[in-house]
């Protein structure tokens, strides 16, 4: 019975050591890379990271190397399936392109909750929170 008990812990990582992973981090941003090593602690090591940046259909990879993740940093991981990988419906761009494409999109937002709120205030709803660190 106990067999059917799935790993919860650090020790699960075993699966992914020399497997290509896709890791979320708890500010949003995306790394691609060979996970190489871990500890107790599920800190790891990314070999050949990159990051990668998209917006709507267009993306943009940053080159980094070798990183060292803090576990608890981590929202999400999971293998790469290397076949799919080659299928990815989106265009690369430069980096900078998709950089400044987010910064207007997110001007925008900031505006549009701006107005929102004031509206909202007007008749007598109040606004606490933003968008941050919620994990």
């Amino acid at each position: 019975m106990d067999a059917l008990i799935p790993f919860t812990t650090s020790g699960s990582l075993v699966d992914l050591v020399d497997k290509k992973v896709l890791v979320v981090l708890r500010d949003g941003r995306k790394l691609i890379g060979v996970f190489r090593s871990y500890d107790q602690f599920a800190n790891f090591l990314l070999e050949q990271c990159i990051e990668r940046i998209h917006f709507k259909f267009e993306y943009a990879d940053k080159d980094i190397g070798v990183l060292l993740v803090r576990g608890e940093n981590v929202v999400a991981l999971g293998e790469i399936d290397l076949i799919a990988e080659d299928m990815v419906p989106l265009q690369q761009v430069s980096w900078s392109q998709v950089e400044e494409k987010i910064n207007e999109d997110n001007k925008r937002r900031e505006r549009d909750h701006t107005i929102k709120d004031k509206v909202l205030g007007s008749m007598g709803f109040v606004n606490d929170g933003r968008e941050g660190d919620a994990y």
